[in-house]
């Protein structure tokens, strides 16, 4: 978002201010009006109270959810078996995965409902209920991140444009790398949609419809691309892939 925000202030003029705290806590501002736009990678669900006509949820880009450790870690490739078994707490050490006989620290996002706790939720188990076994919880994705950095028994998740940005070790997924083109034709599995979310019964609500509009330009498809993330409309069938899960998600408890 940063980058395509700086680039629509050099091209029009129009400043996007732009505020940390993740997925719901932009889908509520936006919801109460107190922002004009806001970020999401996950879609609403029934707690957003964003089901209201006037709320969007404007699908601009394919992400991966991707599986980090610290650069210190010897793995370089990970299950998806091994990833649920990670997270409902089966895999508790680094021997377990052929590593030395460490325990494994798992990072995760508090919350049900947060942006990377809920896809996870979603993708590895298509249950948004389903209750992680974590080493340390922490509010928002940035210093989760920052903590793995520093911990060589630190495992986590995280979107690629962020875990590119870090100094981390990103893991293969069965194999296959979070690459522009795997994500692209979805043979990396652990891909979600993201999300501008806009209010139509907002006062700047035309200058947010032709922020949308520079997200599929040209320039701004370009701008992703350089993020590690896939334009929506370069990839629209993969989101049949996940009208099941869509469909699945029921009111969640956080």
């Amino acid at each position: 978002m940063a980058e395509l925000a700086s680039a629509y202030e050099e091209k029009t003029g129009t400043k996007i201010e732009l505020e940390g705290g993740g997925a719901t806590k932009g889908i509520q501002k936006v919801i109460s009006k107190s922002v004009d736009v806001g970020g999401s990678c996950r879609f609403r669900v029934n707690n957003d109270d964003a089901s209201r006509a006037s709320i969007k949820f404007n699908p601009v880009a394919w992400d991966a959810l991707t599986v980090v450790v610290n650069p210190a870690n010897q793995l370089d490739s990970i299950s998806l078996q091994s990833l649920r078994d990670i997270y409902s707490g089966k895999i508790t050490n680094w021997s377990q995965l052929g590593g030395p006989d460490q325990p494994l620290e798992l990072y995760v996002r508090e919350g049900k409902i947060s942006g990377v706790g809920h896809m996870i939720r979603q993708l590895l188990f298509n249950d948004p209920q389903m209750r992680f076994v974590g080493s340390e919880f922490f509010p928002s994705s940035g210093p989760l991140e920052k903590a793995i950095e520093k911990n060589p028994n630190a495992i986590g998740m995280t979107g690629i444009s962020s875990a590119r940005k870090r100094n981390f070790k990103i893991l293969k997924l069965d194999g296959k790398e979070p690459s522009f083109e795997n994500i692209k034709n979805g043979s990396y599995t652990l891909y979600r949609p993201l999300y501008i979310v806009s209010n139509r019964e907002s006062e700047n609500y035309a200058e947010v419809k032709r922020f949308l509009n520079f997200t599929h330009s040209r320039e701004g498809r370009d701008i992703m691309r350089d993020n590690g993330v896939v334009p929506y409309l370069e990839a629209v069938w993969l989101s049949s892939n996940l009208q099941r899960q869509w469909s699945d998600s029921r009111k969640i408890k956080n």
